[in-house]
């Protein structure tokens, strides 16, 4: 369950004086939109002096979370990948080669999932996936309706 960033914290203040667990750290930040792994949780954690075991204020928090939107890019990331997987530098990869990845590697994704994504992105099954189209397309802010 992903709390939201106000109801998030007035659950932990209330429970914990204002602080939230370290454990918990990782959740929270994703649930915000923050993608970190569990290396970068620890180096936040130690950078800021605390265990595994210990808690953090909100100020620190904010700060963790600072830093952590600072060095991601979505967009280089997801360029980074595709380029590994257009070997021949063509400027694109099949749907289907794109499917696979998507649903074997990282945080894998299912049928239906990259069924929305395509959809989406305007991606034909059987097309190629032009990766600056594709990534223009896929790191659009949401509508605000």
């Amino acid at each position: 369950m992903c709390p939201s960033l106000t109801l998030g914290w007035y659950r932990y203040h209330q429970e914990q004086r204002g602080k939230i667990k370290a454990t918990d750290l990782m959740v929270v930040m994703r649930c915000l939109g923050a993608s970190p792994t569990p290396g970068e949780v620890q180096r936040h954690l130690q950078t800021h002096q605390i265990d595994r075991n210990g808690e953090l204020d909100f100020s620190t928090f904010l700060t963790i979370m600072h830093v952590q939107m600072k060095q991601e890019d979505p967009k280089k990331e997801i360029l980074l990948a595709m380029l590994m997987a257009d070997k021949e530098k063509k400027g694109y990869i099949m749907a289907s080669e794109l499917r696979s990845k998507l649903m074997k590697l990282g945080e894998k994704l299912t049928h239906k999932e990259v069924d929305e994504l395509f959809r989406e992105a305007n991606i034909e099954p059987n097309g190629k996936v032009k990766y600056d189209e594709f990534i223009h397309k896929i790191t659009l802010p949401p509508r605000d309706y």
